[in-house]
């Protein structure tokens, strides 16, 4: 199967293609961009697709982070993987920023328990519990620093993720791993390939946006 994965998560616009047959990556394209993902994202699409001397055609898959993260760049990410899937008549499929975090840690650290942690403002974190074969056993939720610290003290997990040095600051004596926001391309492509088909991915928002509409500025609809 071949697949091709994105992510617009966090701050970077990444894709990759990846063998599941060969379970080996083809090509990727990665971009630090900060903002501006629907202006760039179909240029990283094309150049890790030139990479792995891929064509469309031959896509079985679409795998795409669907988060907790950017509350833009997800949707770009979103719509742009339901976008092909369409096109291609091929399967979509959502994996969790949380999920791919943890994978990459298992990667790493080896067979743990791994608590991500990501900072998810307004005081709060964005927290998930995988166990020692990547099954969840916790959320995705978000709640106050406090509440993380407990769980985690209770849990004693690998931490990881950018909010994993603040639990351990407050839980003490937990061993910390990545303090990303994301995980490399890589295993989102891993993870999407092993997933069932199901719903189309939608996005994981675990709290409100911060950007709310202006009820205030909103013109009265003038009737004929």
């Amino acid at each position: 199967m071949i697949v091709l994965a994105i992510d617009t998560a966090s701050a970077l616009c990444a894709a990759c293609v990846y063998d599941a047959a060969e379970a080996r990556e083809l090509g990727r394209a990665v971009l630090d961009l900060g903002k501006g993902h629907a202006e760039r994202l179909m240029d990283v699409v094309h150049d890790a697709m030139m990479q792995a001397g891929v064509d469309f055609r031959q896509l079985e898959r679409i795998a795409v982070a669907v988060g907790p993260g950017s509350f833009t760049g997800i949707r770009v990410g979103v719509s742009a993987a339901r976008g092909f899937a369409m096109a291609l008549k091929v399967p979509a499929v959502g994996v969790t920023t949380l999920e791919a975090i943890a994978a990459q840690a298992r990667e790493e650290f080896g067979a743990k328990t791994v608590m991500v942690a990501l900072d998810a403002g307004r005081d709060e974190i964005n927290v998930a519990i995988y166990d020692e074969s990547g099954a969840l056993v916790h959320g995705p939720a978000a709640a106050p620093l406090s509440d993380v610290a407990e769980l985690a003290r209770k849990q004693s997990p690998l931490l990881v993720g950018s909010a994993a040095q603040a639990v351990a600051e407050k839980a003490a004596g937990l061993r910390v791993g990545s303090p990303g926001v994301t995980a490399d391309i890589r295993f989102y492509a891993m993870l999407g390939s092993a997933k069932q088909v199901g719903k189309k991915p939608k996005p994981l928002y675990l709290r409100e946006a911060d950007a709310k509409p202006q009820a205030g500025f909103v013109l009265p609809r003038i009737t004929p």
